[in-house]
Order: structure tokens, then sequence, then C-alpha cells
């Protein structure tokens, strides 16, 4: 059977691998591991296409150990445990190293994970796992503690394009103009088996690979985003924070991603609704007011009409005048119920609601609308409002960002709220 044009590109030596200078480079940390010869239980964490298998393989290869290639999509712990044993029984005379690669370990249970704790303890496997997931929430910290964890990323534009060219030198009687070879490197979004097969199936349309051949050839561009992964919470996390910024391009760009894989635009509205009011807060009430439109708007329109109403609010939320006045002031006012005694309200605030509230002094002395007494008299009327033992306590900070250094954590109001 005639391999596929991944197999055939498969790097054969470390030297061969292309990307990921920082750990197979002169200086990277698995390059010295297999000169030294010495190769410790690891997790390769990275985006597809990025080399994860393949580097697994290569390891083994240079070690010359016993490698038994396993996936955690269909393996149950009996397999796992009748496959060790026969690989343990056939190394046994020869005495090398079983590697146990595992792709897609993320999807292994607990109990599944837990049964390669001893083996790693006791030295007699060395355990390699790929992950496009974070480890630190989908490997047991048991296994965790007993590997080390090495991230891979996505390949650059320039390490895409020699990858294709090697790929076209399998071809020699074809050609690819320049324009639809940049749009195969953006196609590929840095995974290398993306534009790999994008390649191959462009080479059986025609000798003469143009631009049109290739958007023939992949149908339509995809976006890598999975949205229960890290680049679902990575692209949120640059959304939020280009507004943040207040760089509306950036916004525009990172939504543009979500709505392009297909992200719930209601989930974005309501993004945007915490952060008129956590980042913009009263230095702009209006932003509330239209990001909650906003999700009503969506929820009512739909896509994808509601891409234009998401754009709208989005750009206007980056351009916005920004404070933190709101939020620094409830964090404040939150901590010090955890570490002080709250106090007793004072009497005068008290709610009356019989004869005995009455005698005990509730709601006396207190002054229902004290602007309109200093408005008529034109004096200042000192009511206070907090308990006794937080009576100077200032917690809601106007103009936070220029007062808040200048009183070690207190600062009278002025006037203004931006930030």
């Amino acid at each position: 059977m005639t391999q596929s044009l991944t197999e055939r590109l498969r790097p054969k030596t470390l030297n061969e691998f292309i990307g990921q200078e920082h750990l197979i480079g002169e200086k990277g940390v698995i390059r010295k591991m297999v000169k030294e010869g010495k190769i410790v239980s690891m997790i390769l964490w990275g985006p597809p296409g990025s080399g994860k298998t393949t580097l697994a393989r290569l390891i083994g290869q240079h070690l010359g150990a016993d490698f038994v290639s396993l996936s955690g999509i269909n393996q149950i712990t009996a397999d796992l445990k009748k496959i060790i044993k026969r690989q343990k029984e056939t190394s046994l005379f020869s005495k090398k190293t079983i590697i146990v690669f595992i792709d897609e370990i993320h999807r292994l249970n607990k109990t599944q994970q837990t049964f390669f704790l001893p083996l790693i303890e006791e030295g007699e496997i060395v355990l390699i796992g790929a992950t496009t997931e974070n480890p630190g929430f989908e490997i047991i910290p048991p296994l965790l503690s007993r590997c080390q964890v090495y991230k891979l990323r996505s390949l650059e534009d320039q390490e895409i394009k020699k990858i294709i060219s090697q790929g076209l030198q399998l071809f020699p009687d074809h050609q690819i103009d320049k324009r639809a070879l940049q749009f195969l490197i953006s196609f590929s979004c840095g995974d290398a088996r993306k534009a790999i097969n994008a390649l191959e199936l462009a080479v059986n349309l025609s000798r003469k690979i143009d631009l049109e051949t290739i958007k023939k050839a992949i149908q339509i561009k995809t976006i890598s985003y999975d949205k229960n992964g890290d680049l679902h919470y990575d692209t949120f996390s640059a959304f939020i924070k280009s507004m943040r910024g207040c760089n509306p391009d950036a916004t525009l760009h990172y939504l543009a991603r979500m709505i392009k894989a297909g992200e719930d635009p209601v989930i974005i509205a309501r993004r945007m609704v915490i952060f008129a009011s956590e980042d913009i807060g009263n230095a702009q009430p209006t932003a509330l007011i239209l990001a909650t439109t906003c999700l009503e708007a969506v929820q009512m329109i739909g896509m994808p009409e509601a891409a234009l109403i998401l754009a709208q609010t989005a750009t206007y939320l980056a351009c916005a005048q920004k404070s933190i006045a709101v939020t620094t002031g409830l964090q404040e006012a939150l901590k010090d119920l955890e570490t002080i005694n709250p106090g007793s309200i004072p009497l005068h605030l008290r709610n009356q609601k019989n004869l005995l509230d009455q005698q005990l002094g509730f709601d006396q002395g207190h002054i229902r609308y004290q602007w309109l007494i200093e408005k008529l008299t034109g004096k200042k009327v000192n009511q206070e409002y907090l308990p006794e033992n937080l009576r100077d306590k200032i917690c809601y900070i106007k103009d936070w960002d220029e007062n808040y250094p200048k009183k070690d954590g207190q600062s009278s109001s002025s006037s203004g709220d931006n930030s």
C-alpha cells in the first residue's frame, strides 16, 4: 500500500526534525538526554501537528528501545496490563529500555493513569505521553509529579514553508506559485499535518498548483480551535486582554477567531457584560448598558447577523475609558469580612420593626435624606454608616490608579472615575 505523504515526510533522525529548537536544538534538553542515553518519563504537551508523536518515535529509535505505541482513546486497564507484561517478557533478555508512548494520554481515566505509577517508580518503563490539553488539568498529580512536562509550540511560517518544500521535492513535476504557497502556510495555522495533507490533495488535482487549486483541495479554511481545550481559553483570554488594553484591532481579530470557529455568541456576549463592570465600571457606565443590550440582541437575532452586534459592542468596550475602582472596592470589602470582625451595624441604621426595636434605639437619630439637609442648610452633615471598628475604612477609590499608591491603600474621594 502506498504510504501517505505524512509518513513519507516523517523525519528519520533528530537532525531532520523541523521546529521545537528549544527541545531538540544543540542546547535542547531532549537532545541532551538522547545524547547521554538517559531518558526520563515525560509529557509532550502541544497543539496538533507540532511533532509530538514523531519526537517520541525518534527518542525510542535513537535509544534503541523497545517502543510500545498506545492510544488513550481505546485502551482499557486490562489491555494495558497484557501489553506491558508481554513487552517486559520480550525485553527480558535484551535488557532494552521499554518506552511506552501513549497518544492523547489525557483521555485515560484516573484508574488507567494510576496503573503506570509503580511501573515508572520502579524503572520498569519510561512513559512518554502526548496531549493537546493542559496536563495540569488532565493528568493526575501523582503521575504528573513523576514526569517532566515539555511544551511544544505551533510551527512558525518558515518552518511550515520548509516542510512544504520537502514535500514538493517528492513531486518533481509539480510547481506551486507564491500566492498558493502563502495561502497554504496561512491555512495550516502552524499545524504541519494540516499543511502536508492539504498539499497531498493539491498535487493529486494538478501539476500546476495555483491559489484556486489549493482552495479546491481544502474547500474551506478552518481555524484550529477546541471549544473545551487550551485554544478556547487562550483565545478568550487574548480577547479580554485586548479590550482591557484599549486595542480595538486586536479585539476584532480574536473575536473573528471565535466567530470563525463557531463559538457560542451568547458566551461571548456574557463575558463582555462582565468586562463592562469589571474593567470599565463607573468610568463609562453606558458600557454596561450596551453590553447587556448586546446580550439580549444576540439572543434574539442569532448568527450570523449577531456577529455585527458583538463587533460593535467589543470595539466600544475596547475604546471606552477604564476603571477598576468598583472591582478593587468590592474585593477590599470582601477581604475585610475574611480578616476583620465586621462589628455591629450602627443602631441608627437598623430597621425598626416593633416596640422593642424602638426601645433599643433602632432607627433613632437617622437622617433619611442627608444630601437634602446639606443642600437646604449649606452645612455638611456627619452621619456614620460603617460599624465602629471600620469607621475610617475606604474601599471605593474613584481615581484608583492616581490615588491608591499615594495613600498606602487609603484615599479620599475625588471627582471623576477614570483610570
